[in-house]
């Protein structure tokens, strides 16, 4: 069964004790950092730090954030971590579907050389530029052709706010358009649904929950996360209440004994259902089992 992506949790890959908390913290995915976490100087020292983060014990699947395409250190980070302890490689600043190509090809030949199943490493792209959210419908339909090399986008705003000169305030109004365009997009070109930016302001957990509850609202599947007391937050907001899961299942199961006297629209508990209300109902209890959730007896 396909594991959750309510949470992925960076830390730093050259601090080894943050990087070895994240194994363990709850989260879906952890992401070990070497990009924007990590000083010029302790890049290229750091990879063996994340390598070794990597064989150590975890609860949760492993990432490692690589620098971004058109830097020195993108090629090196690539073929440093590639192995058999390594879920997936985050991607940032995406800009041309000319560099998700070229990361295909060199993790496969990667991949090739080690022995390891082909495409198993998925890569997962951060939107984080207006020249990357402007190609989206572009990137993402590339990313759709790569049989399975990329299942999901991810979307990061602190850059994008900075490349296009506008206020990243709570309320979080201005990302309001690009969220939409994320969702949209993955969406046209059979893509999972993204994942959200993560959230900086660490002391406003109000503010945190609420923009969860949007991403949640907008169909997004999860949050990129950047301190462990986000994780338990965005877990509970990504993960559908016991309720909603309880009333799905009665939808399915009275729809199913409907649908087997020739019925397709039916009322449940005041709700008109039809197929794409038992669509939906369907997808819930798939997410519910998937995060291991199972109804009361």
């Amino acid at each position: 069964m396909t594991a959750p992506n309510r949470t992925f949790l960076f830390a730093p890959g050259d601090h080894a004790r943050r990087a070895e908390k994240v194994l363990t913290a709850g989260a879906d995915a952890c992401i070990l950092d070497l990009e924007d976490a990590v000083a010029i100087s302790a890049k290229v020292a750091a990879r063996a730090l994340v390598n070794a983060a990597l064989e150590r014990p975890r609860t949760c699947r492993g990432f490692v954030r690589v620098n971004a395409f058109d830097t020195e250190f993108c090629p090196g980070d690539i073929q440093a971590v590639i192995g058999p302890r390594l879920d997936g490689l985050v991607l940032p600043k995406l800009e041309d579907p000319a560099q998700l190509i070229a990361v295909d090809w060199l993790i496969s030949a990667l991949e090739r050389q080690l022995g390891l199943p082909h495409r198993g490493i998925e890569v997962m792209p951060i939107i984080e530029t207006a020249r990357g959210m402007a190609g989206l419908g572009a990137l993402t339909t590339c990313a759709a052709s790569l049989g399975g090399r990329v299942k999901r986008f991810s979307f990061g705003a602190g850059d994008y706010t900075l490349d296009l000169g506008i206020t990243w305030d709570l309320a979080e109004t201005v990302l309001e358009g690009a969220r939409e365009k994320m969702v949209l997009h993955s969406r046209a070109a059979g893509l999972e649904a993204p994942i959200d930016t993560v959230w900086i302001e660490l002391r406003e957990m109000e503010a945190f929950a609420a923009s969860c509850a949007r991403g949640v609202s907008l169909g997004f599947q999860g949050k990129l996360c950047i301190h462990p007391d986000q994780v338990p937050v965005a877990n509970a907001a990504y993960s559908p209440p016991e309720a909603e899961v309880a009333r799905a299942r009665r939808i399915i199961a009275a729809f199913a004994e409907a649908e087997a006297q020739g019925l397709a629209s039916i009322q449940v508990e005041g709700r008109f259902v039809d197929y794409p209300i038992v669509d939906r109902a369907q997808r819930i209890v798939a997410l519910a089992e998937r995060i291991g959730l199972t109804p009361r007896a």
